[in-house]
């Protein structure tokens, strides 16, 4: 990763852990507001919201990295993501964090390869650790997020936007 040299992120808060998206797939960033809910979706999957015209899934990021639920609070956005899904489909999904703490630049000497560890993510969702004064950021990979086996059921992000 460091030989790619330094990457301008979004940072978010999930709980006391804090995690990044690159700046380049983060379209928007939005107040929280409920979403219209599907039946019979996963407990990550909090339904459509409308974005510009545009239904767009809502999922929940704390569910879906295995954390506990939360209620939404003042500080809670909605960070709109673009991705590319199955055979090469654009989607917009829009990830519930929180809370956005900022965009920053990290330096290539401060990025650091993911370990393969295990731990409470899954390592192919993140793409790298970030050194952030005495403290790290967990940068995730979008894609890698979603392109689990689960997805593959009776609900998928494809099939409910």
């Amino acid at each position: 990763m460091s030989a790619r040299g330094d990457i301008q992120v979004v940072v978010f808060g999930l709980g006391d852990e804090e995690f990044a998206l690159p700046v380049t797939s983060v379209r928007e960033i939005l107040d929280h507001r409920p979403a219209y809910r599907v039946p019979a979706a996963p407990d990550w999957f909090l339904g459509l919201t409308d974005v510009r015209g545009l239904s767009v899934p809502m999922v929940d990021l704390r569910a879906r990295l295995g954390l506990s639920p939360v209620e939404p609070t003042l500080t809670t956005r909605i960070l709109v993501v673009d991705l590319v899904g199955a055979g090469d489909v654009p989607l917009s999904l829009g990830l519930v964090v929180d809370r956005v703490l900022d965009v920053s630049i990290f330096a290539a000497d401060m990025i650091e390869d993911s370990p393969g560890v295990g731990g409470r993510w899954r390592s192919q969702q993140i793409e790298a650790i970030l050194r952030r004064g005495t403290g790290f950021v967990a940068l995730l990979d979008p894609g890698r997020l979603f392109a689990a086996d689960d997805l593959d059921g009776p609900m998928s992000l494809a099939a409910a936007a």
